[in-house]
């Protein structure tokens, strides 16, 4: 199922973390935002629904350790809320 993103926006939060990336990890988070862009369920992303208290939002891999944090605006626009470790799923 390949589904395409017209528009992405980034809350204050993730803007902040994103700032604070080892730039081995902002490489290749741009790097899967160009793959989430044209296919948001692109294998390579592992996206996945949150649950508890995240149950709104959705997730994807950067990497092993680190992980974006978005939510849906529209069918084709979405949030990105946070970057980080998996503990961004805590917080």
């Amino acid at each position: 199922m390949q589904k395409r993103v017209k528009e992405i926006k980034y809350s204050p939060k993730f803007l902040k973390h994103l700032s604070q990336l080892p730039a081995r990890i902002l490489r290749e988070a741009q790097t899967k935002e160009i793959l989430f862009k044209e296919d948001i369920f692109n294998p390579r992303l592992k996206t996945h629904k949150l649950h508890g208290k995240d149950k709104d939002c959705w997730g994807f891999w950067i990497d092993y350790t680190y992980r974006i944090k978005f939510c849906f605006l529209e069918v084709d626009e979405v949030l990105f809320l946070d970057i980080g470790t998996h503990d961004i799923y805590s917080k």
